[in-house]
């Protein structure tokens, strides 16, 4: 069983080296700083920024974050503390499903409603043009395909703190809201975070929804109303067809890495605050 885990354990370092060992062509032609910090993007010239692709996944997960943490922590809520048992089975198995939804159909979804939303409505609200192909619809649909990650964790993290720590909240004259707020959810603030940082890491990665409706513009957006082409996108639209030139298949496993990276760096650093939360609530 230790050796199956470690083997597990390994696919990281390994998938890690192989990508490392892909890369290494670009790598010796173009400084680590000149990939990631410049936006000059022309493969034909052998120029890879990567900054602009950074900055467009990085733009679509964030909106994508900021919009799902409150609705989902309130749906959580919800389920775990207030809704009656009728209720909540017929709403837990609608969320449920979102989670199986394949991506193409979520991209579809934005492509017919979100794109035609935002340029229509939002943007000109905003007092801006766009062609809603934004990073605003990509961060829309993200949104959407995390509901379920953060909702069914949270609630069943929710719904696992003891009654003996409700009742000892009611005992002490406290209101539904006061317990549900300074007890329950500060006990299961760690899985909470462990919920959002596993959604994170989704949203991260996602490929073919966002592909759909980001605009797929290789510049750094100046506004949520603007096109972005985030890495995922990146490595989708063009892998196939650049195998044949190896400075440019080399360049897109170096996104692929980065993007492993990235995700690797929030899993460490959500772990960090886990441990910090949980002593925190010891």
């Amino acid at each position: 069983m230790l050796s199956a885990t470690i083997f597990s354990a390994l696919f990281v370092f390994i998938i890690a080296f192989a990508l490392l060992q892909s890369a290494e062509l670009v790598l010796s032609t173009k400084s680590i700083s000149e990939l990631l910090f410049t936006s000059s993007w022309h493969p034909n010239r052998g120029d890879f920024g990567f900054y602009p692709f950074i900055v467009g996944t990085l733009s679509v997960t964030a909106i994508a974050m900021a919009l799902a943490i409150p609705i989902c922590l309130l749906c959580a809520i919800y389920l775990a503390e207030y809704a009656p048992s009728r209720i909540r089975g017929i709403l837990k198995p609608p969320i449920d499903l979102l989670a199986g939804i394949p991506s193409v159909v979520y991209g579809l979804w934005g492509v017919l409603l979100i794109v035609p939303l935002i340029r229509n409505y939002l943007a000109p609200l905003a007092g801006v043009s766009s062609s809603g192909y934004s990073v605003l619809a990509g961060g829309f649909v993200l949104a959407i395909m995390v509901f379920p990650i953060i909702i069914s964790v949270s609630d069943e993290v929710f719904r696992s703190v003891p009654s003996e720590v409700r009742v000892a909240s009611f005992a002490l004259g406290a209101t539904k809201w006061q317990t549900v707020k300074h007890v329950v959810v500060r006990k299961g603030m760690a899985g909470f975070i462990a919920a959002v940082a596993l959604a994170f890491s989704r949203a991260f990665g996602e490929t073919m929804a966002v592909l759909m409706v980001v605009g797929n513009v290789a510049k750094v957006p100046s506004s949520v109303f603007d096109p972005a082409y985030p890495l995922p996108a990146l490595i989708a639209n063009n892998y196939g067809e650049m195998m044949s030139l190896p400075l440019y298949e080399s360049a897109l496993m170096l996104a692929a890495l980065i993007l492993l990276l990235v995700v690797a760096f929030f899993s460490i650093a959500a772990r960090m605050i886990l441990v910090r939360v949980e002593k925190r609530s010891a």
